[in-house]
């Protein structure tokens, strides 16, 4: 067979029917697992603090996750490439299941801190492996729809998670937040284990190593910073000098390091695009602000308005529902006018407002009052989280796709960080200096951090110190999202010199994953255009209509059942007449007709059951695949394919792939009977 499309063809058996969805399924389990933990610990809080102390510690609970899984991300992406992806996913849960146990025994701060830490480790691989799996195990016509699904996890885990985390800590304790991990992921590491097989094509990779430890390095002295100055350490202190000077000169050294790597986690040149480094600040703050929130606002639901952890979580879903409203329809309108830089510059200042008038809540505040003032937090926060990964996927060269998308998701993670730990900082040293002020009404060894955990010890207090200590508590809490309002005022200015340009088809495919805020994305380009692709091919006209048009098109006269009999048996080469009915979902009386066809034409030759393509065969399926993979390519206008030997090698294969595909089978090889069809018993 010459060099046509069939040997491009990725010939590994996919799992079909329930072994594909119990994959699936296992894999879901995994990413929500570790998609839950950026959201359940939230509501959790107060009452964590309360029993373990450390609540100058309290955002590192948060942070210590969010670096470990945003810096663990691209090791678990390239090692998954290189060594395979069933045991780096195996291993991964067991490192996060082993995290989960640790977090649920630990006796103080610093211990569940540490743990976090290694939990955040395990939940950056389950996030990352479970969707490039989904490319091992599906066809390349369904990974579209399927990874979708694994976007609406994101959006459950927005939703549920703050709700979850209060329901443990009512009924059960804070510990089940993390023990409740332990036989869901048990589960889903023994199916993954019966069930996956070892498949995907392995890629080397350099492993950029130092880079990471660089910027785990530069991440966590500047969040140290945040952390401690004003609390610990006054901010002129030595400590907090010095972690600022050697976090900037770590800077310094991965940004000369990245330059020097042979695959760079960031290649520096990515910083001089002007709509990258915009989109990169405006992703920060908007982490910043939205991880922010959600740890805090927990706390004022629960301290200053007495309502109980389940309770705060229901009080959170305003907020989320309005982030996936409009992520949701953000997304679908961009798609149908091709124009996107109006949601970030309507978003970044609904987020400010929002912030504001979160900042002007007190003890007084109404349900309804409230509820309004977080689902318009949430549905800014949606306007601008998907759009940001359009914007600079739309602006960037092919060979920078990957890095630039990662990079996006990235430094929203690390805003996130800074979010919890600038947060907690201000809120502790508000506090601090309100309670202060309070001393002289305040019974003797009067705790008040021990108020997170249980609002209800006020009630054995007088009047007076009840309503001081709440008073505090939400001065300090509208103190964090003032603070914040600066920030998002930030970025809504610098949404006004985002260049827009014209809308690629391939950045008119959405990932909610992306869209709901809490995953971290880790491709590299060319998983980025075949994850484009694939969703594009799901807007493919029927089956029928594709094969005649194809027909048409590529010059070969036959009917759309031939047509994909004919790109089945070339991708085969030789096959039997009823594995072919099989791989069809037909039986071998359906498929005669097409295949008689074929041999009447010279396409395919038949000896004792056996179908084996012809020269003209080839030359006629070659055609077929050839327009095909033309027709993929408009898809790519802008990408420019011919300069680029990978996106032609990712055309070929998609063209190969997606002809003959055995859910099309059934489709076309169903339509009445060829009336020149060889009468019954003529063989297959």
């Amino acid at each position: 067979m010459t060099a046509g499309a069939a040997p491009e063809a990725d010939e590994r058996v996919m799992p079909k029917g329930r072994d594909l969805y119990v994959i699936l399924g296992a894999l879901m389990l995994g990413m929500l697992l570790a998609a839950l933990d950026q959201t359940i610990v939230s509501t959790a809080l107060p009452t964590i603090v309360s029993d373990l102390g450390g609540l100058n510690h309290l955002s590192w609970v948060v942070t210590s996750y969010l670096l470990a899984a945003t810096a663990s991300t691209p090791l678990w992406g390239k090692l998954g490439d290189q060594y395979g992806r069933k045991r780096l996913f195996q291993s991964s849960i067991v490192i996060f299941l082993i995290g989960s146990a640790l977090c649920g025994i630990a006796r103080d701060m610093t211990e569940l801190i540490v743990f976090r830490a290694l939990q955040g480790l395990g939940g950056g691989g389950l996030m990352v492996l479970a969707v490039a799996i989904v490319g091992d195990v599906v066809p390349p016509r369904d990974r579209g729809r399927y990874q979708g699904l694994f976007g609406a996890v994101f959006g459950v885990a927005s939703v549920c998670g703050p709700l979850l985390g209060g329901w443990f800590v009512d009924n059960l304790s804070w510990r089940w937040v993390f023990y409740i991990n332990v036989p869901v992921g048990i589960v889903a590491l023994l199916v993954i284990a019966a069930v996956l097989h070892a498949t995907g094509e392995r890629e080397r990779h350099r492993i950029d190593y130092l880079g990471t430890l660089l910027i785990v390095g530069w991440a966590v002295g500047l969040v140290l910073v945040t952390t401690w100055g004003g609390t610990t350490y006054d901010w002129v202190s030595a400590p907090i000098v010095v972690l600022a000077a050697g976090s900037v000169v770590l800077i310094a050294v991965w940004l000369l390091v990245e330059r020097r790597a042979a695959e760079p986690i960031m290649p520096p040149r990515l910083l001089a695009n002007s709509v990258f480094s915009l989109g990169a600040a405006i992703s920060f703050a908007v982490g910043f602000a939205m991880f922010g929130a959600l740890t805090f606002l927990p706390i004022f639901l629960q301290v200053v308005h007495g309502v109980s952890p389940t309770l705060s979580g229901v009080h959170l879903l305003p907020m989320m529902l309005g982030m996936l409203v409009a992520s949701i329809g953000s997304g679908q309108l961009i798609s149908r006018t091709g124009r996107y830089k109006v949601f970030p510059v309507i978003g970044t200042p609904l987020i400010a407002l929002a912030l504001y008038l979160c900042s002007r809540l007190d003890e007084d505040a109404s349900t309804l009052t409230m509820s309004l003032r977080f689902a318009l937090l949430g549905f800014g926060l949606g306007l601008v989280l998907q759009v940001l990964v359009i914007a600079v996927q739309n602006s960037v060269s092919y060979k920078d796709l990957g890095a630039a998308t990662s990079g996006v998701t990235f430094f929203r993670q690390i805003g996130g960080s800074f979010g919890v730990a600038v947060f907690g900082s201000v809120f502790s040293n508000q506090l601090a200096g309100h309670i202060e002020d309070l001393a002289r009404t305040l019974p003797p060894g009067f705790d008040p951090s021990a108020v997170q955990g249980n609002p209800g010890m006020l009630d054995r207090y007088p009047a007076e110190v009840k309503d001081g200590v709440l008073h505090a508590y939400a001065q300090s809490i509208d103190s964090v999202f003032l603070w914040a309002v600066p920030v998002a005022s930030v970025a809504f200015v610098l949404t006004w010199f985002l260049r827009e340009v014209p809308l690629r088809a391939t950045s008119q495919t959405r990932d909610y994953g992306e869209g709901f805020g809490a995953a971290p994305t880790v491709r590299s380009s060319r998983h980025e255009i075949e994850r484009a692709l694939s969703e594009l091919m799901r807007k493919d006209p029927k089956a029928l209509e594709l094969y005649d048009r194809l027909g048409s098109l590529s010059g070969v006269a036959l009917p759309p059942g031939s047509v994909w009999a004919l790109c089945r048996i070339a991708r085969d080469g030789t096959v039997t007449g009823q594995d072919l009915a099989e791989r069809a979902g037909v039986t071998v009386e359906d498929g005669r007709p097409h295949v008689d066809r074929l041999v009447d034409s010279g396409y395919v030759s038949r000896a004792d059951g056996t179908l084996a393509i012809t020269g003209a065969g080839q030359d006629a399926a070659e055609r077929l695949f050839a327009v095909r993979r033309e027709g993929l390519a408009r898809h790519l206008d802008g990408w420019s394919p011919e300069e680029h030997p990978e996106l032609a090698d990712v055309l070929r294969k998609l063209a190969a792939e997606s002809l003959g595909d055995e859910a099309d089978g059934e489709r076309c090889l169903r339509p009445e009977p060829n009336p020149d069809a060889r009468p019954a018993g003529s063989g297959a």
